[in-house]
């Protein structure tokens, strides 16, 4: 689960930059498709702290 948190805190980052228009013509597509991650890549960062905390409640030690 770990691995998809971050997996999801990448995307969030890469949504982030693609809203500021940071990456060029690949952030153009990101957005053309994923407009609402674009307008508020927070909700991706939210599924990458629940996919932590989730990871961090059923791991076994």
């Amino acid at each position: 689960m770990y691995y998809v948190a971050a997996a999801l805190l990448g995307l969030s980052g890469l949504f982030y930059s693609a809203s500021h228009h940071e990456i060029g013509s690949l952030g153009v597509t990101m957005c053309t498709y994923g407009s609402a991650f674009c307008d508020s890549p927070i909700i991706v960062f939210a599924g990458a702290a629940l996919a932590a905390a989730w990871g961090m409640f059923v791991s076994i030690r």
